[in-house]
């Protein structure tokens, strides 16, 4: 990173990108109503800039646009990516109420330099205009603020906190689509060797100076293709961020289906609360997600305005200030022995019990489906699959990262859940694929794991009660499940398809009608006859 006092402007390594482009820009609040004024905030070398916002549904639709704007820089706060840019409001949008429930794209360009550096991407939700619809997307922002490193660390590059007033790095929010080579669990077409050490995805990726957070998280690798998928097939629904929930206890009410796409692995507890209501008065929710719910974090005010997000992680039980006072507010795992609320109480399932598939030594030469168990199970109606059939192969819309179950063998040969006590009521497994916890020289070599352990010796070490040979066999030994539950006797249904790359598979016929089956069941009146096949 490097930005002079006079607002020149050096080209960054791919995962530090601070100021690789002309411009860069962030909303104040990632979330408004149809009406609010959305304030964008914006740095530059440029004299002038132009600025044009698109909703982005099936097709990208231009809602507003300015030409020539007065440019200025703006200099970036050494703990930025903790605590914010703090920079002043530049434009300000004007909604109204014609504007629909979805994710707006704000395009930025520069008046000068070189083509692929002039351009850069802001964005924000409405969340509803007019009447709530059955159902609504809650977008996983926590997790792309996880990942993403603009302004110094992420917290994955040694931040324990992430300041969600700051750019989102190149390509989170848009980027030209390719087929596969952007993606961290490449599918593996016949006759082709796995790419294990993810060595094409680097390649890809550094050669654009992109951050390693695109194969991971962001609007344009996940949510992007259910979104288009889903408005192309007739379904209409609202649209949320992660900090709606956070802050909005109320903010489900009245809907039949809350979903989740992508990689949603960042949970607040206020935001959980507010989900595990809705199902628990009776609401539904599905994910199409994986390694969801995993970490709890905290939102706070950030020293230079606007919110922060704290997660301290696999260091959370002896470094986070909680562990003293209130060890259940840790910013470690929803699983820890110290929180003791497991996701998979909530969603049948959790990545402890299978975190990878295709990605390093994970089943690097895994199906890259899921293997049907119970064909007859609704959310495999018309699909015609059968027992022992791979749903979503070509596709790999198993990878690179999962939730599972423990499970044991019934009478009839079939998978069922292992007795626990902190499982969710009637489970039904419905699919399954071998997944793997990775430890220390199982990652791909082109991904750095942490420096002492990997996912493998915490888990065995914070779930199983220490790194000995057995606890770790336990952890290594899992599976990505496809799953409904109900979680609370009296309350709705889960659906879990946990994979973070199922939306990958959305044009494949058997997969879009899987995932049509799911909305279908639960938004009464909204059966699109596009995805009846």
């Amino acid at each position: 990173m490097d930005t002079s006092s006079n607002g020149t402007y050096v080209a960054a390594v791919a995962d530090d990108q601070t100021f690789h482009d002309l411009i860069e820009g962030y909303c104040r609040e990632l979330s408004v109503r149809a009406g609010d004024t959305v304030e964008v905030c914006i740095s530059t070398a440029a004299d002038h800039f132009d600025l044009t916002v698109q909703r982005w549904g099936a097709e990208r639709e231009t809602v507003w646009s300015a030409t020539g704007r007065t440019g200025t820089h703006h200099e970036l706060p050494v703990d930025a990516d903790a605590h914010g840019c703090g920079w002043p409001v530049t434009i300000e949008i004007p909604t109204d109420s014609s504007w629909r429930s979805g994710f707006y794209l704000i395009t930025l360009t520069a008046d000068r330099g070189p083509a692929d550096r002039r351009v850069a991407h802001a964005g924000f939700v409405i969340r509803t205009a007019g009447q709530p619809r059955r159902a609504i997307l809650v977008l996983g922002t926590n997790t792309w603020n996880a990942y993403n490193t603009w302004g110094g660390k992420s917290l994955y590059t040694g931040g324990k906190q992430v300041s969600f007033h700051r750019p989102f790095g190149r390509g989170m929010l848009d980027r030209p689509e390719v087929e596969r080579d952007d993606r961290k669990a490449r599918p593996v077409y016949t006759g082709e060797e796995p790419d294990a050490d993810g060595l094409i995805f680097q390649a890809y990726r550094t050669e654009r100076n992109y951050p390693s957070a695109i194969g991971s998280t962001g609007w344009f690798t996940h949510e992007r293709r259910f979104a288009e998928w889903a408005e192309r097939g007739g379904y209409a629904f609202d649209y949320a961020t992660s900090s709606d929930l956070e802050h909005d206890p109320s903010a489900l009410d009245g809907y039949d289906l809350v979903l989740s796409v992508g990689h949603d692995e960042y949970w607040s507890a206020h935001q959980r609360d507010t989900l595990e209501r809705h199902v628990a008065g009776g609401g539904h929710f599905v994910s199409f997600s994986g390694n969801t719910m995993f970490w709890q974090v905290r939102v706070e005010e950030g020293l230079n305005g606007g919110p922060t997000m704290v997660g301290h992680k696999y260091s959370a039980h002896e470094t986070d200030v909680a562990a003293a006072t209130d060890p259940s507010a840790i910013t470690g795992m929803w699983a820890d022995p110290l929180v003791q609320r497991p996701e998979w109480s909530f969603l049948g399932a959790g990545s402890a019990f299978g975190l990878y598939h295709r990605f390093g030594n994970a089943t690097a030469r895994g199906v890259g489906g899921f293997i049907v168990y119970r064909p007859e199970h609704w959310l495999l109606d018309g699909t015609s699959l059968g027992y022992g059939d791979v749903l979503g192969r070509d596709a790999g819309v198993v990878g690179y990262e999962t939730v599972g179950l423990p499970i044991q063998i019934d009478d009839l040969g079939l998978p069922v859940p292992r007795d626990r006590d902190d499982f969710p009521a009637e489970i039904e497994i419905v699919g399954l694929v071998p997944a793997s916890n990775l430890g220390v020289g199982d990652y791909p070599k082109s991904i750095a794991a942490l420096s002492d352990q990997g996912d493998l010796e915490f888990i065995a070490d914070r779930i199983h009660g220490g790194v000995t040979e057995e606890n770790k066999a336990k952890a290594r030994h899992g599976n990505a499940a496809m799953l409904t539950c109900r979680p609370f006797a009296a309350g709705g249904e889960v659906v879990t398809v946990g994979s973070t790359d199922w939306t990958f598979g959305l044009n494949d016929p058997l997969v879009s009608r899987v995932t049509a089956n799911a909305l279908d069941r639960y938004i009464a009146g909204e059966v699109p006859r596009q995805h009846r096949r």
